[in-house]
């Protein structure tokens, strides 16, 4: 992670007088009216008159050496381009410094514009953020045309209080990556994908008899996002809230799905290292399997190209039910409270989340073609998954994404930390008693809910 940029003081509206353009503008709404001004493509603060208008976009991606800072820039200038009345001033912030940076900005008048938020940390957001629902500043029918091609299970899942106040952007979901290569070396079918946790196992032990490591669930990440312990609890029947608010980690279908993965660690199959760790590992050909954001695609394929067969099966079913991963991620914000940079800043995410958007989204970064349509579509991605078919599982789990699970009160984010720091991490890695822990954590989050 890169250190936190201070932004230079933001430039509002450039023009050729201080206080002009805002009259101006008025002015002009008054004798065109809004409808004209939306049918010339001119819009209040972007760009009439010949000025052009600056919206800072805060982003935890932008600016790091990795293919997701790559990408964003690549999304950055071809909005540029389309838009020339509108320019981009990225902020880059490591992760686990948004909610910082975002209350910080907010507390001093000088918030970012548009911000991406990991969806870890968004119910937080809701709370201590002055967000402006995304749905809300298109029209109706704007809002209606744009959205029409996305997929729908997503945007059900993201709903907040009955709207999408953050708009799904660079999302994925969690799949099984596994080393064909290593599973030939342990004597295992590569063209049968273990489907279920058990069978994960087994395959493990297999490979570990060769030498090799076997398998590693991303449960205890250094995002401290908790996406996949979500996808692990309710896929073995559980959630991380009962219908009343409280915590229901304590209850046996949370437990029991810590307890499993606890017991890979307990029987060798998986290793008790960090999750960076068993990236690199993975990364290098020595792990046969890694349960992970499909966010990791493209850094996989460039470590495997020449070197091991890499491939991918959907996220491994805990019970007799179907799996039930959830996102992770980030969503776009949207938090000036100024008319017509909302509409300038909603021009720009919806290029970002357009089809040319999420074509660089999945080509360069490795995230999810959330409009499918674009998987068939020549002009975008129809190349790229006849070339590539690793994707192919996560976009089976779009439709039935399960929704994120956000803790109640304005700790959301401490309570995501406690959840991540004090029990998934002792109870995976460092071999704690499963119903203990949880019960403790717990308690903690009902008492973060209860100061907040």
């Amino acid at each position: 992670m890169h250190a936190t940029r201070t932004p230079a003081t933001r430039t509002r509206v450039v023009g050729n007088a201080a206080a002009g353009p805002v009259l101006a503008r008025r002015s002009l709404l008054g004798l065109l009216g809004l409808a004209a001004l939306s049918a010339c493509g001119a819009d209040e603060g972007s760009g009439g008159g010949g000025k052009t208008v600056t919206l800072d976009f805060l982003s935890y991606n932008h600016g790091t050496p990795d293919l997701g800072g790559q990408g964003t820039q690549k999304l950055i200038d071809a909005f540029h381009a389309a838009n020339p009345d509108i320019r981009i001033r990225p902020q880059g912030v490591a992760v686990k410094d948004v909610l910082t940076k975002l209350r910080t900005d907010t507390a001093a008048g000088n918030p970012p514009d548009v911000a991406q938020i990991g969806w870890s940390k968004m119910a937080e957001a809701y709370a201590n953020l002055p967000l402006v629902p995304i749905q809300d500043i298109p029209s109706p029918a704007d809002w209606q045309a744009h959205v029409a091609g996305m997929s729908q299970g997503v945007l059900a899942a993201v709903r907040h209080d009955g709207k999408v106040r953050a708009m799904p952007y660079t999302m994925s979901v969690p799949v099984l990556f596994y080393n064909a290569d290593l599973f030939r070396k342990a004597g295992l079918d590569p063209d049968r994908a273990p489907r279920t946790v058990a069978e994960i196992k087994d395959a493990a032990l297999a490979v570990t008899r060769t030498g090799a490591q076997g398998v590693y669930f991303a449960v205890a990440d250094a995002g401290k996002s908790d996406y996949l312990t979500q996808s692990v609890i309710a896929s073995n029947g559980g959630t991380l809230l009962r219908p009343d608010g409280s915590p229901a980690l304590a209850d046996p279908a949370a437990v029991g799905a810590l307890t499993v993965l606890r017991d890979l660690t307990v029987s060798g199959a998986a290793p008790a290292v960090s999750a960076n760790d068993a990236v690199a590992t993975f990364a290098a050909g020595k792990l046969a399997m890694i349960v992970l954001s499909t966010a990791a695609l493209t850094n996989f394929e460039k470590a495997a190209d020449g070197k091991f067969d890499l491939r991918t099966a959907g996220f491994p079913r805990f019970t007799d039910a179907p799996a039930r991963p959830t996102y992770s991620g980030a969503g776009l914000a949207v938090l000036t409270k100024d008319k017509a940079r909302q509409r300038a800043a909603w021009r720009f995410v919806s290029f970002l989340t357009g089809a040319q958007g999420f074509t660089v989204i999945t080509r360069d970064m490795g995230y999810l073609p959330l409009r499918p349509a674009l998987v068939t579509d020549p002009a975008h991605l129809a190349g790229y998954f006849a070339r590539n078919k690793r994707l192919l599982p996560a976009l089976d789990h779009l439709d039935s994404v399960t929704p994120y699970t956000f803790f109640p009160g304005r700790n959301a984010n401490q309570a995501v930390l406690a959840l991540q720091d004090e029990a998934v991490e002792p109870i995976v890695l460092r071999r704690a008693d499963p119903a203990k822990t949880l019960a403790e954590t717990a308690a903690k989050i009902r008492s973060l809910a209860a100061r907040s």
